[in-house]
């Protein structure tokens, strides 16, 4: 029967009207590999780039735009620490704060609302103008009043900054900040020249970058970046001679445009199964992998004003319900690791309280939850979760939890899953249109506070009525607690870490208690590299410098 099956196939291969459909085949395959060859000539001169010292990175990541006073998303962020300089930074492969642009750690006054920050000597600009505090407070001046995203991380904290001298410059707070020198490293905050941007409400150039860091701007366009070295650089030079960021479409290129050997560098973002692939790849030596920690992390937004989420105990069953490790393992693929509170495990402060007080997948308790607060089978809590709709990570999260209450709750709990365009969904979940969402979040500057302050903190409310104006409504949970704003007003002012330790505890255990959000996992970054190239590092703080990397 094989041989027949084939004998008819070859039959029918050499009928007249096939030949004729063979002979333009061939025609499309010559073709075809004459264009191979074309684009493979265009793709190795990309490669040839690392001949001449130069390193090309690939990425998924969205680039919107490189002003400092504008830019706050993770790529942005990224570029900015390579092109610029800020006040303070973090020791390589360390947590530890250092000056950079400063000299020395700030001189605090004993109410812990005057900052004096003496300033390096001996530095200049891209454009060749000289660095000094009155460059310094225009940069800063610039990401204050120009009115950008990343705006109030300053505005809020600082009442004044201003050079008291040719390289001292001191900043007057509105309160007490015991993390203003770690604020001070975010990407956004770095030296700009005077000569290169103007002060102005939404006067904001996003493809231009002037400042004092190991790379100069080169090229800024709409799929690829150029970074050429500064050879006026003030400290330590790169080890290439050059970087060329290319911004792919999908995860698909750039998983494709690495294994091919045109990108030197894969970085951010490749779906599980495709970590999981090069991965693989890089056990039999065909490339290099880099994993670390991450300190971003993914949560639930439960909005305590939306029916039923109005109730405590089903907040509390719903805590009870979640199956963490299930999630990492099933849709995360291992590449995550459950989280037990906001504050992710990078911190010393990090208490895992969901798991002391809940567990995983405690079906049990979730239904004596459930039931106290007057649901039944007959009765089922009806739990709408919304997601972004270009997120197949969390649709799949969102699936498995409403496959496990389907499974696990004994028809008490049911789930309705939605969607809808990140942009809708930002721009509306400070209206409290949905239930509950998930979301992830990357912080600002790496210190606890800022995985408490911008969920918790409440300006305006009460506990009866929720946030009506503050970091909670913001984040669509609109918690309100008059005992966690003291928290966080004390830890804020409190520069013994020791005692902040004590308070952020307390914050962490009514975070569980209360459940205004659900803390999920916490991610791990994957970068890979070519054989040829050394000097990859990714930082405890999230930052990933360019100019360790070197081709070989």
């Amino acid at each position: 029967m094989v041989m027949g099956k084939y004998k008819r196939q070859f039959e029918i291969f050499m009928r007249p009207s096939v030949i004729k459909v063979i002979a333009l085949f061939c025609l499309c395959c010559l073709l075809t590999a004459s264009c191979g060859q074309r684009a493979n000539r265009s793709t190795n001169a990309v490669g040839d780039n690392a001949n001449n010292g130069r390193v090309t990175i690939g990425t998924t990541l969205k680039l919107r735009t490189i002003d400092p006073a504008d830019a706050y998303e993770v790529i942005s962020g990224q570029l900015l620490r390579n092109l610029g300089d800020t006040l303070y930074t973090y020791e390589s492969g360390t947590t530890k704060l250092i000056p950079h642009l400063a000299t020395a750690m700030p001189k605090i006054s004993k109410d812990g609302l005057t900052y004096t920050i003496p300033l390096r000597q001996g530095v200049i600009f891209h454009d060749e103008t000289p660095f000094n505090a009155a460059t310094m407070e225009f940069s800063l001046q610039r990401f204050i009043k120009n009115g950008g995203r990343p705006a109030f991380l300053l505005g809020d904290a600082v009442e004044s900054v201003k050079a008291t001298g040719e390289y001292e410059l001191t900043f007057q707070l509105k309160k007490p900040f015991a993390a203003f020198p770690a604020m001070l490293t975010f990407a956004g905050t770095c030296a700009i020249s005077p000569k290169a941007y103007e002060i102005g409400d939404g006067k904001f150039k996003p493809d231009t970058f002037v400042g004092t860091g190991r790379y100069k701007l080169a090229k800024y366009g709409s799929d690829s970046l150029k970074f050429d070295v500064f050879d006026k650089y003030w400290g330590e030079k790169p080890a290439n001679q050059g970087i060329d960021l290319l911004l792919l479409s999908s995860s698909a290129n750039l998983f494709n445009t690495f294994r091919t050997g045109a990108i030197d560098v894969a970085y951010l973002s490749l779906d599980a199964d495709q970590v999981r692939s090069l991965d693989e790849g890089a056990k039999k030596g065909k490339w290099q992998e880099f994993a670390a920690e991450s300190s971003t992390v993914s949560y639930m937004t439960l909005n305590i004003k939306s029916q039923p989420l109005d109730k405590l105990e089903v907040r509390q069953a719903i805590a009870a319900a979640i199956d963490r490790p299930l999630i990492n393992d099933r849709v995360l693929r291992g590449q995550a690791q459950p989280l037990y509170s906001l504050v992710p495990t990078t911190f010393d402060v990090h208490k895992p309280v969901f798991q002391e007080m809940y567990g995983d997948a405690n079906m049990t308790k979730a239904k004596e939850l459930l039931t106290k607060a007057g649901y039944s089978a007959t009765n089922p809590l009806i739990l709408q979760i919304w997601h972004p709709s270009a997120s197949i990570k969390r649709a799949l999260v969102a699936s498995t939890i409403k496959a496990l209450a389907k499974l696990k709750m004994d028809g008490i709990m049911q789930v309705e899953i939605n969607s809808v365009e990140s942009p809708t969904l930002f721009q509306n979940i400070e209206k409290g249109i949905y239930p509950a969402v998930l979301v992830d979040w990357y912080a600002d500057f790496f210190d606890a506070d800022n995985y408490i302050q911008p969920f918790l903190d409440c300006a305006e409310g009460s506990a009866a009525g929720g946030c009506v104006k503050g970091a909670s409504q913001g984040q669509g949970s609109f918690y309100y607690s008059d005992r966690v704003n003291q928290l966080i007003d004390k830890q804020r002012k409190e520069p013994n870490p020791q005692i902040r330790k004590a308070l952020f505890a307390e914050i962490q255990d009514i975070l569980a208690r209360d459940v205004p959000f659900l803390p999920l996992w916490q991610d791990k970054d994957y970068t890979f590299a070519q054989n040829s190239v050394s000097g990859v590092r990714l930082e405890p703080t999230q930052a990933f410098p360019f100019w360790f990397l070197k081709k070989q």
